[in-house]
């Protein structure tokens, strides 16, 4: 029912590239990788110190070399905030190019957001105004290549529960999906169950990430998202909630990819988190038969 996957920024503090990840995937038995896009050149990344993968490299060749791991693309990382004014032009066209790269990668998904901050000058019905228009141009075209474009709860509208139903019927359409995250909700002061609850139906792909008991007491309801958690997962205050989310995404037939957030400190910290995942989602299951 679940398939467990990860998120390459795991490995930024480790400056991996890319293919170190595929060969971890491999060596720890993970099927699905998960990774951003880079729509141009990064000193960084052309050195061989970014564990993501830029759209100018060739999506076919690099979907051969993940064939020799054994490894897909469970979602490509596209989130531009797209409530910035800038999203209509940097932010739309960014995502056009992953949805299209994605195509010939073999990946399903692209993956975006909104801002951490409510965009100066803009009232909250402008803000919204601005991003049907978007989704409403990049939906299109996910429609084409079919190429889901998942909204992630990560910034000021998307972590609020009625906003977040307002971008989801944007657009009538099975490509516009939500990436649900355990750990954004959680830190920005939401409940993740009833994130699941209210919008099972449009769950395509799920984060799975704990918050450490300091972030939570420094910054909850702070905060609208954190890149990776900063724990490892089944160690922090978000692990129980994690659990029962496992346990409704079950109830409420969710089949799909449950890619781990979290910091893996060159490998140890995200072993943790693999072992503890892979030992609930077992458990989970389990249960279910």
């Amino acid at each position: 029912m679940f398939e467990i996957g990860f998120h390459t920024d795991a490995f930024n503090s480790s400056y991996w590239n890319f293919e170190q990840c595929l060969a971890w995937a491999q060596r720890n038995q993970i099927r699905f990788i998960e990774c951003g896009a880079i729509d141009g050149v990064s000193w960084i990344h052309g050195l061989g110190y970014q564990p993501h993968v830029a759209l100018w490299e060739d999506p076919l060749l690099l979907r051969r070399k993940m064939d020799r791991f054994g490894v897909s693309f469970s979602q490509l990382d596209a989130a531009f905030p797209l409530s910035l004014p800038e999203g209509a032009t940097l932010g739309v066209e960014y995502v056009l190019h992953t949805i299209r790269w994605a195509k010939l990668a073999g990946c399903p998904r692209v993956d975006t957001t909104d801002d951490r901050n409510k965009p100066s000058g803009m009232t909250d019905r402008e803000a919204i105004g601005h991003m049907r228009r978007i989704y409403s141009e990049i939906v299109k075209i996910g429609e084409a290549y079919e190429v889901v474009v998942n909204i992630e709860p990560h910034g000021y509208y998307t972590t609020r529960p009625e906003f977040m139903a307002e971008m989801l019927g944007f657009v009538e359409s099975p490509y516009l999906g939500m990436n649900m995250d355990t750990g954004n909700t959680f830190i920005a002061g939401e409940n993740p169950l009833v994130f699941i609850d209210r919008f099972h139906e449009k769950i395509t792909h799920v984060h799975v990430k704990d918050v450490s008991a300091s972030l939570a007491a420094a910054a909850r309801g702070e905060l609208t998202g954190i890149a990776v958690s900063h724990c490892a997962i089944g160690e922090g205050v978000n692990a129980d909630n994690i659990r029962r989310c496992l346990e409704l995404l079950r109830d409420r037939g969710y089949d799909g990819v449950l890619s781990i957030e979290c910091e893996g400190q060159g490998g140890p910290m995200i072993e943790r988190s693999l072992e503890w995942v892979r030992r609930v989602v077992a458990e989970v299951e389990q249960v279910h038969e």
